[in-house]
This record gives C-alpha cells, sequence and structure tokens, in this order.
C-alpha cells in the first residue's frame, strides 16, 4: 500500500507526520510512503536524512500576510495544486493524509479531486483555518483534543491523539534519584523562541546558586545560538547548546524537568515520554490553543504554567529551584504526564488509513 503524507513546516506539523510513516512503513515491507512538502519547511532539511522520500511544491501562506504578499500567495495556489497531480499521479497513492502546514491544502484537496481517499490530522484543541476547510472534503478528520470536534461532521471524526514517534513511546528516562544532578531540556519549538532564550539568559546568574547540580540541555534556534553559547560560557554552566536537535527522543531521556513552549506536539512527546514539564504558551497562536493546551496540563498536575505576560528570570528560576529541590514532586509530575500519554495515536491513524485505501478505485 501506498500513502503521501502532505505538509509540514513546522516541527509541530512534520514529526505527527513522521510518526504515522514509522507506523505504517513498519506495518509491511512492501509498504511505501511519499512525503510532499515544501523547500521552506523543515522538511527540506529533515526528511533526507531520515531516509524519507520528499516531493516539493511551490506554494505560500495566505493568513496575516500583506496585500502584495496575499496576491503572490494566491497566485501560487493553481500551480501547486498542478504539481501536486502529477506527484499524485506518479507515486499512485492509496490515500492522502494532510498534517498541516502549507503544503497540506493544496495536495489534499487535489487528490480529493481525484477521487483518492483523504484525511487530515488536526494536532491543535481549537481548529486551524485551513483543516476546517478541508474537513468539510476530506474522508476522515484524525483529532487530538475533544474541543476541536465541534468543527467538523461527527461522521468523519476518529479520535486517535496526536501521533508520536516510536522513540519517545519507549520505557521511561533515567529516574531522578540516581544522580543529584539534574538535567534540564529547553526549547521553543523546531525554531526556537526569543522570548524563552532571553529569560534563560538572564536567569544564568540566578542558577550560580546551583550550578553543581546542574547540566542544561538547549535548542535555541539559529539566531540565538550564539548568544546563548556564550551567556552559559560565561556564567559556567555546563550546558550542550544546539540550534536544533535531531535526536530529540534521546534528549527527553536524559531530563529530568522540561521547559518549553505549549505546542500539541511537544505537548505529545512530553505525556507519551512521561516528563513534568514548566510550558510558557506562546501567547500569539491562533486562538491563543498554545495556553489551552498548557491549561489543560497544568490542571492536570503534568505541567506548571508560566504565561509569556509573567515570564521573568526570577520567576522561571523561583520555579525550577523549586522543582528541581522537590524529588517527590517531579516524580507525581511524571506519572500524571504519562497519564495523559497517548502512545497508540500512530497505530490508530495507520489503521484508519489501511480502512479507507480499501474504499479506493483510484
Amino acid at each position: 500500500m501506498r500513502l503521501v503524507i502532505a505538509g509540514g513546516g513546522t516541527g509541530g506539523h512534520l514529526f505527527p507526520g513522521i510518526a504515522v510513516a514509522e507506523e505504517f512503513l513498519g506495518r509491511d515491507p512492501a509498504n511505501k510512503v511519499l512525503f510532499i512538502g515544501t523547500a521552506g519547511g523543515i522538511e527540506y532539511r529533515l526528511l533526507g536524512p531520515l531516509g524519507y522520500e520528499l516531493k516539493l511544491i511551490d506554494v505560500e501562506g495566505l493568513k496575516g500576510r500583506g496585500f502584495k504578499a496575499l496576491l503572490a500567495g494566491a497566485y501560487k495556489i493553481p500551480h501547486s495544486m498542478w504539481l501536486s497531480r502529477g506527484l499524485l499521479r506518479e507515486f499512485a497513492p492509496d490515500a492522502v493524509i494532510g498534517v498541516g502546514g502549507y503544503a497540506s491544502g493544496p495536495v489534499v484537496i487535489t487528490a480529493w479531486l481525484m477521487g483518492i481517499p483523504t484525511a487530515i490530522a488536526e494536532q491543535n484543541a481549537v481548529a486551524g483555518a485551513t483543516n476546517r476547510i478541508l474537513g468539510k472534503f476530506v474522508d476522515r478528520v484524525f483529532l487530538t483534543y475533544e474541543h476541536s470536534r465541534k468543527h467538523f461532521s461527527a461522521r468523519k471524526v476518529v479520535m486517535t491523539g496526536n501521533p508520536v514517534r516510536a522513540a519517545f513511546t519507549g520505557p521511561p528516562g533515567r529516574a531522578q534519584a540516581e544522580s543529584r544532578v539534574r538535567t534540564i531540556l529547553i526549547f521553543g519549538g523546531s525554531q526556537g523562541a526569543a522570548a524563552i532564550n532571553k529569560t534563560m539568559a538572564d536567569m544564568l546568574p540566578y542558577l550560580q546558586k546551583i550550578k553543581q547540580n546542574l547540566r542544561v540541555i538547549h535548542q535555541t534556534g539559529a539566531r540565538d545560538l550564539q548568544m546563548m553559547q556564550d551567556a552559559y560560557r560565561q556564567n559556567g554552566i555546563d550546558a550542550q547548546v544546539h540550534p536544533f536537535i535531531t535526536d530529540m527522543a534521546a534528549a527527553y531521556v536524559e531530563a529530568d524537568l522540561i521547559i518549553c513552549r505549549a505546542g500539541a506536539t511537544s505537548l505529545a512527546e512530553i505525556t507519551a515520554a512521561g516528563k513534568p514539564s514548566v510550558l510558557i504558551p506562546y501567547p500569539y497562536a491562533a486562538d491563543d490553543h498554545q495556553t489551552q493546551n498548557a491549561q489543560a496540563m497544568a490542571e492536570a498536575q503534568a505541567a506548571v504554567m508560566i504565561p509569556e505576560s509573567g515570564l521573568t528570570a526570577k520567576t522561571l528560576f523561583s520555579t525550577v529551584e523549586g522543582l528541581l529541590a522537590d524529588d517527590a514532586k517531579l516524580q507525581e509530575m511524571a506519572a500524571h504526564s504519562a497519564k495523559l500519554g497517548r502512545p497508540g495515536a500512530a497505530a490508530a491513524i495507520a489503521d484508519a488509513c489501511e480502512e479507507l485505501m480499501k474504499t479506493n478505485d483510484y
């Protein structure tokens, strides 16, 4: 069987697609997967080294852009659909799933026009505008949160959870009690987060108090890499600083505490790995869905939420110091986090895709 996974742009869209690809390919050595994305997305540099085939279309986002850019983006849509048609005819998939990102829309709509079974995955509590439109055409809608069910036809919805890569669903990482040294993993998504980076830089003088028992792994994004490397070195903090962490699952294993944004894919990985976290929601996410994501984690006692409006070096340090000093609290949060995990999400989506493929007459 042959599956096309369309979309990407950021890790939040791409990584669930990789999780589905892992599951689908692992079921039968004869199965084939093709990713369709853009040259400007994270998929362009990540999928090749992971061994996946990627084809590109030329498409841009339309939301939140100036008038000229909006016209240019709209002009590219027919061309991107024409390119999509050629790729789909060549690969002849049994089903197409859109995982979000610029490439998802043209590919999924073109597949629908060609009579190929289609599906979309919505990772967030508040469904995005593109997926709300695509949901009217596709055969299945895979959801992470019950809250987003209201945007789609009940007969199409399958509650699966957000799929995570197999490496995140293995045995839990090392127990906190094994060592006095605590490891903090910090990231702001696949592209970094300037607010988190700046606050961490400002917090480093406070960390002098606990640095003898502290280790940091920090994904900064490319723009702030040098600044953060210099800051950690000047403050004598044991830190591994990277623009991007390819093997994030290995970093999770090392982490006693995670500091990050509250994107749906990050939270799916955190809960699959059963890790405690300090969540700093991105306040400008569509419909403020990251705040809703973080609140759900905090209410389940799996995380502490700090709104960006209240984020200061002193506040973050006070939170981190208190958690790292309390093994029982960390272990309690980890247990609550693990209860929220949905390790079977990728398998559920692969099952549904295989059912769709049985109906394909293309």
